[in-house]
């Protein structure tokens, strides 16, 4: 990943808070057949090695389980808030004209080496913790309890579990750190208005962490 200093977030800490908040990780891998992505909702256990790892699981039908071997290395991918960003909201353009449209987002990458767990008790314990996340901030949280038991062990012999052990990760935020606070806050004002509010509180906690808009 091209990796400019002012755009580089090195904070664990961070690079985990993006995993956590957008769950829908690209995993990459490279098979017999060249690369492959695939799109998997995954989970974060931080406490499990020095970076990290991730669980989630896939259809028994998706030949990805089988197209890896156990500790191939793999890479995953995140994205946190992105959006366009016109020139137009910059105060500076109006006065000069010498500013051009960007783009600006959040990006994790997190290498690491995948283990294929074809067994019911890794599969259950995996479904009830994605559960327990997931259902957090519903009114009445499903539980895998819900389910009538003969009912449940059935979809699980539908899936395979996947491990993700974490060897190394990088961050990029890129959010108008280096441009004049004029302008940034111009551009921040600008998503504002146009409702992409995520990416306007990232660009401001990017300068000032402690800024709430």
């Amino acid at each position: 990943m091209y990796l400019p200093t002012q755009f580089a977030e090195p904070r664990i800490e961070e690079l985990h808070r993006i995993v956590r908040h957008n769950a829908l990780g690209m995993l990459v891998t490279n098979t017999a057949n060249g690369l492959e992505a695939h799109h998997l909702p995954l989970l974060l256990e931080a406490d499990q090695g020095p970076q990290g790892t991730l669980i989630a699981h896939v259809a028994r039908a998706n030949t990805l389980w089988q197209e890896v071997a156990d500790g191939d290395p793999v890479l995953v991918v995140f994205r946190g808030a992105q959006g366009y960003i016109s020139p137009n909201g910059y105060p500076g353009k109006h006065e000069t004209h010498r500013r051009v449209p960007t783009w600006n987002y959040e990006v994790v990458h997190a290498h690491g080496t995948v283990h294929v767990h074809d067994d019911e008790r890794f599969v259950r314990g995996v479904v009830a913790k994605l559960t327990r996340e997931h259902e957090a901030d519903q009114p009445s949280p499903w539980k895998m309890g819900d389910a009538p038991a003969d009912y449940l062990a059935e979809q699980l012999r539908h899936i395979v579990g996947l491990e993700i052990r974490i060897t190394r990760l990088e961050g990029k935020r890129k959010l108008n750190q280096h441009h004049q606070v004029p302008d940034r806050e111009g551009a921040i004002r600008a998503l504002q208005a146009r409702g992409n509010h995520a990416l306007a509180q990232a660009m401001a906690e990017a300068v000032a962490p402690t800024i709430q808009i």
